[in-house]
């Protein structure tokens, strides 16, 4: 079996943190959302792996490189074109249309091929999806998993017969309208004749394009439904929650890095805390480098990326701060993602450095200092 990763998408619904990031280089727990299904895969011995890039392709390939580190072999293609300045300029095929343009170029996918999103955590039974594909003689499979009726319109569902056949697809349906409560995961096995059904040199894409063909024409398109854990980071929201959960310890297989020194206290290496007044409610993890001056409160869920600065007084509670976040004296932070410039709040709203007053940004003594200083936090003191 082979695998293809579909990381391409510019993630639009995950800004700001998507402004500097691909969507598939999202941290959870220090790594990579992308790092944990390349893990996964290569537990069910998928060795061979295509990704599809495009924005800020640089940053995929410069961290996973040809796959070594964790033990597979990976492969780029690239969607876009160099224009006559010499920029390479980002142009997404689709989903479905870049799996096309990797089989015209040298022919991957002549096996059985696992397809699945970027973007979110999953614990699938690889081995049993598999077997239950080969059993029904699919040519196509969608994994989907049960969802709660009064959620359905935040997914697409799939629409099966009682033999599991699928017959048709709604998205994003009302409550009062869905036929389904079975969510497409962005996770599909192939075989290699699916690749002939995409047309050549145009965006095709997998849910929209490709499997509405494959009814259409009556083929043995089967949707499995499996309980299993899907964490999908749809939005900033998502993220927040994810985080959330996982520093709980409700997602399983998640560790903390770092050392524990108390109970719900985890701390990487050279990180200064000082304890007169300070106030820690786990679960907390302080990356490695930190600073925390004394008389800061924390309460969990809280993660506190390398390098941060807290000043003194300052109040983060249940909040997400990347690396090198500088908060301010007496500042108070409570149920917010804080990335480089910028604020999210639990309800997705996006605060900018630009819009508060603040004497710790006007300190700032370069453009990577400013960049890490975050005003909005000073101010909401």
């Amino acid at each position: 079996m082979k695998a293809m990763i579909l990381a391409a998408g510019k993630g639009t619904r995950v800004q700001p943190l998507t402004y500097d990031l691909p969507k598939p280089m999202i941290p959870i727990l220090g790594k990579p959302v992308m790092a944990y299904l390349i893990e996964h895969l290569a537990k069910y011995g998928v060795q061979d792996i295509m990704v599809n890039v495009s924005y800020l392709h640089e940053k995929i390939e410069d961290y996973f490189g040809e796959g070594e580190q964790c033990g597979v072999t990976i492969g780029y293609s690239f969607e876009g074109y160099t224009n006559d300045l010499g920029e390479v300029v980002p142009q997404p095929l689709g989903s479905a249309g870049g799996m096309k343009k990797i089989q015209q170029f040298g022919g991957f996918f002549d096996d059985t091929t696992i397809v699945l999103c970027g973007d979110a955590l999953i614990d699938l039974d690889i081995k049993s999806a598999l077997f239950e594909h080969k059993r029904k003689g699919a040519l196509a499979s969608v994994i989907t998993k049960e969802v709660p009726w009064d959620k359905v319109s935040d997914y697409g569902v799939v629409v099966a017969d009682d033999e599991g056949r699928v017959v048709s697809f709604q998205e994003k349906p009302a409550r009062d309208q869905a036929r389904s409560n079975f969510a497409s995961t962005g996770i599909y096995i192939f075989e290699p004749e699916v690749l002939d059904l995409i047309p050549a040199d145009t965006t095709f894409d997998i849910g929209s394009d490709l499997f509405p063909l494959l009814v259409a024409r009556g083929l043995p398109f089967y949707a499995q439904k499996r309980a299993y854990d899907w964490i999908d980071i749809g939005s900033v929201t998502d993220y927040w929650s994810v985080l959330q959960s996982v520093l709980l310890g409700e997602v399983a297989h998640m560790d903390v890095p770092g050392v524990q020194i108390s109970d719900g206290l985890w701390v990487g290496l050279n990180t200064r805390i000082e304890w007169e007044g300070t106030v820690i409610e786990g679960p907390v993890y302080i990356g490695s480098g930190c600073h925390i001056e004394a008389g800061c409160h924390l309460v969990g869920p809280t993660w506190i990326g390398h390098g941060s600065h807290l000043r003194a007084g300052a109040h983060v509670v249940r909040s997400v701060l990347f690396e090198y976040t500088r908060i301010s004296p007496g500042a108070h932070v409570e149920e917010k993602i804080v990335f480089k410039e910028y604020s999210v709040d639990r309800a997705g709203t996006m605060s900018h450095v630009s819009e508060f007053d603040s004497s710790e940004w006007g300190n700032a003594r370069d453009r990577r200092a400013r960049s890490r200083v975050v005003a909005e936090v000073a101010k909401a003191a």
